[in-house]
């Protein structure tokens, strides 16, 4: 495969995002870039419900609408296999325990696809060809 694409990895994705706006704005344009977004959600309970055997990857914010935290979403999902990127303006302690990586905001959509781009590279075993501005991948 000289010139074709890869397959994706990741095709299934679940955003945690309590501002509405961002919320919004993450849904639409990762579905216009191929991506399935399973579900938006803004609460603990309802990531849990939402985070299953067919979701790739979580995208969660740190703060959310309930007062539930991020790091309760990054347990369920790290205990169902499921890599998460928290995306957050804070970085919560022992992120690197919890989390594939953290972009932080603000961030750009093109780093927000590049940031998919590398956790897919990074799940796929193969080196990322660009980690975006904004991204800090932990080692896994």
């Amino acid at each position: 495969m000289l010139f074709g694409k890869l397959e994706r990895v990741i095709k299934r994705i679940v955003i945690v995002e309590d501002e509405p706006l961002v919320a919004f704005d993450n849904e639409h344009f990762l579905r216009s870039a191929g991506y399935e977004v399973i579900a938006t959600v803004d609460t603990v309970p309802d990531a849990i419900a939402s985070i299953t055997s067919e979701t790739d990857l979580v995208l969660a914010d740190l703060n959310l609408s309930d007062g539930g935290n991020g790091r309760d979403v990054a347990a369920i999902a790290r205990e169902r296999g499921v890599p998460l990127v928290f995306v957050t303006g804070a970085k919560p302690e022992n992120a690197c325990c919890q989390a594939i990586g953290l972009l932080s905001k603000p961030y750009s959509q093109r780093d927000l696809l590049d940031t998919i781009g590398t956790v897919e590279a990074v799940l796929s075993g193969r080196k990322a060809k660009r980690v975006p501005r904004g991204f800090t991948l932990f080692s896994q």
